[in-house]
């Protein structure tokens, strides 16, 4: 048996790993993140039952940022791998370079906004009310807002040469760009609460996409040829 050729090896690699694995780690611990801090008060809440929640759920607070910021290490890992997807399947349009931008600062915002948790969580036996209130209000606009809008842009970075190219199924791609445009309305979360309802829509509907472009997405120009419908004169004279 003669061994493979470096190039031949690379171009059996370009696709990059599977990206259901990141994006379910990256479901999985959102998921129980918000799980943990569902009950934590919102920014309208006063600065007494803002320091009164972190003193009595300190350990709840201390798990749920360690949570929020593991989740950011399979959302930088999916982002990396679907534009090295993206450019294996032939995408040269500024899209996937928008995406990776996005990816990367949701993951980010995420990160910070669990260490600032992390942060409350240890000194809250020794901050005031208004020290405690402002270090939440932090945490939930790099967690909400702040992780929301760049994610939009991490799914509107697939969806648009998905459905231009054909890479995605119309549907998916379709859902996407909704799905990014009320990711991108959710920054007007921080003017009114009125738009509040913007953030779990983008937060959960863009997680459910990205496990679903996940499995949907080629691994290669040869698995998108053999998925992309025959040709009109070849149907015909079948």
């Amino acid at each position: 048996m003669t061994a493979a050729s470096p190039a031949a090896r690379r171009g059996g690699q370009q696709g990059g790993p599977p990206l259901l694995a990141p994006a379910l780690a990256f479901a999985a611990l959102t998921i129980a993140g918000v799980a943990l801090s569902a009950r934590s008060p919102q920014p309208a809440a006063s600065a007494a039952s803002v320091l009164s929640y972190v003193r009595s759920h300190h350990a709840f607070m201390l798990v749920a940022g360690f949570l929020e910021f593991a989740a950011a290490a399979p959302l930088a890992i999916w982002t990396a791998t679907a534009y090295r997807r993206q450019r294996t399947l032939g995408v040269t349009a500024p899209g996937a370079v928008i995406g990776l931008a996005g990816g990367l600062l949701a993951a980010a915002s995420l990160a910070l906004s669990g260490l600032i948790s992390w942060t409350i969580a240890q000194v809250s036996g020794s901050v005031d009310g208004g020290l405690a209130r402002a270090l939440a209000d932090l945490s939930f606009a790099t967690g909400a807002a702040g992780f929301v809008v760049p994610l939009g842009l991490l799914v509107a970075g697939l969806a648009v040469p998905g459905l231009i190219l054909g890479l995605l199924p119309r549907w998916l791609a379709w859902t996407g760009l909704v799905l990014a445009a009320v990711s991108e309305l959710s920054a007007f979360s921080l003017l009114t609460s009125v738009l509040d309802v913007t953030l779990p829509a983008g937060r959960f509907g863009g997680l459910l996409w990205l496990v679903a472009a996940s499995v949907l997405l080629p691994r290669s120009r040869r698995d998108l040829r053999a998925t992309a419908p025959a040709p009109a004169a070849a149907r015909a004279g079948s």
